[in-house]
């Protein structure tokens, strides 16, 4: 058994229901986490949109409550994306509240959120999900806020319309905030791997 305090590193993005789910998994795993907003997901086409993009980058993760709502969900993304790319983690059934919540849910299961650390990582491990080193060299590194300010992609007075234009150029949902889209391309590129993205965008385009 892995030592209380350590986080499982996944080469999958871990796809949950809301940012509830997302706070609870952020204590397992140190790999990112997208949030479906619940049913949001089915109009919201750019949102799919990354989702397929993680998928086919780096693969994903689904791990979405044990009640109806979270079946249709898992069935949702299996029917949007390439199923190779997707794996699917179960939760185990426990019947309760989560302790945010006044009355139990629709169905009286406990969700993502209100899972015990253990639980989630045995449910991790059992699901096939690739568990990768913690190898943080400059060529496999998370951008951060800095690096986006170094580039130009913050702090200056086009950053917004620089921004703008790299989401439209990579297919990415154009209202992310700042910190909403550094994460989510931490989902799809390393620090290197961006650069070389960003360099080829530039020269071939005015921003």
């Amino acid at each position: 058994m892995m030592s209380e305090m350590k986080k499982l590193e996944l080469k999958e993005a871990v796809i949950v229901e809301g940012k509830y789910d997302k706070i609870q998994l952020q204590n397992v795993i140190s790999s990112p986490i997208i949030t479906l907003n619940g049913f949001r997901v089915f109009k919201d086409k750019e949102a799919q949109s990354l989702i397929r993009n993680v998928a086919k980058t780096r693969g994903i993760l689904v791990m979405t409550d044990v009640d109806s709502a979270g079946f249709v969900l898992r069935n949702f993304l299996s029917g949007i994306t390439d199923k190779n790319a997707v794996k699917h983690c179960y939760i185990p059934t426990v019947f309760g509240k989560e302790k945010r919540k006044a009355e139990p849910s629709k169905e009286g299961k406990i969700g993502v959120e209100g899972i015990k650390r253990d639980e989630l990582v045995n449910a991790i491990l059992k699901s096939g999900a690739t568990i990768v080193g913690e190898d943080k060299s400059a060529n496999n590194r998370e951008l951060t806020k800095m690096d986006f300010y170094e580039l130009g992609l913050c702090g200056r007075d086009n950053s917004h319309e620089y921004r703008t234009a790299v989401l439209k150029h990579l297919g990415l949902p154009v209202y992310l905030s700042t910190n909403a889209m550094i994460s989510a391309l931490n989902c799809l590129f390393t620090y290197d791997e961006f650069n070389v993205m960003l360099n080829n965008f530039l020269n071939n385009t005015e921003v």
